[in-house]
């Protein structure tokens, strides 16, 4: 389904890290894998990537900061998903400004994360 697609999966939580892995791989996308924002923003710079899916808390540099920096400074218009534990009505337009294209909520069905890729990559199913 994600065939060819390289992904970046920034995420702090090594065991939401290795699910997302998992589910990815296993639809034969290429998978990237940073623990915080900066990590991200190195790979970002190092590698051609067609989406990110990106916590919003985490240590060092939070994905909402990244998000903020892909898009105002390194002027990168990559669609980026936040990974989330819950989303709020208040903090939605701050991560909406920070540079996100989607949400999907932890735990996420891996069926509904494949789909949203796809739709945000313009991939369509195989």
């Amino acid at each position: 389904m994600l065939e060819g697609l390289n992904i970046l999966v920034a995420e702090d939580n090594l065991i939401n890290q290795k699910i997302a892995n998992y589910i990815l791989t296993k639809q034969k996308a290429n998978v990237l894998s940073a623990t915080n924002g900066y990590e991200a923003i190195d790979l970002l710079s190092k590698n051609r990537l067609d989406i990110i899916l990106m916590d919003i808390q985490m240590p060092g540099l939070s994905g909402i900061e990244a998000a903020r920096y892909i898009r105002n400074e390194l002027k990168n218009n990559i669609p980026i998903i936040a990974l989330t534990a819950d989303i709020f009505a208040d903090n939605y337009e701050e991560n909406v400004k920070a540079g996100f294209n989607e949400f999907i909520v932890k735990p996420f069905d891996p069926s509904s994360l494949c789909k949203l890729i796809l739709k945000l990559t313009s991939k369509s199913a195989n």
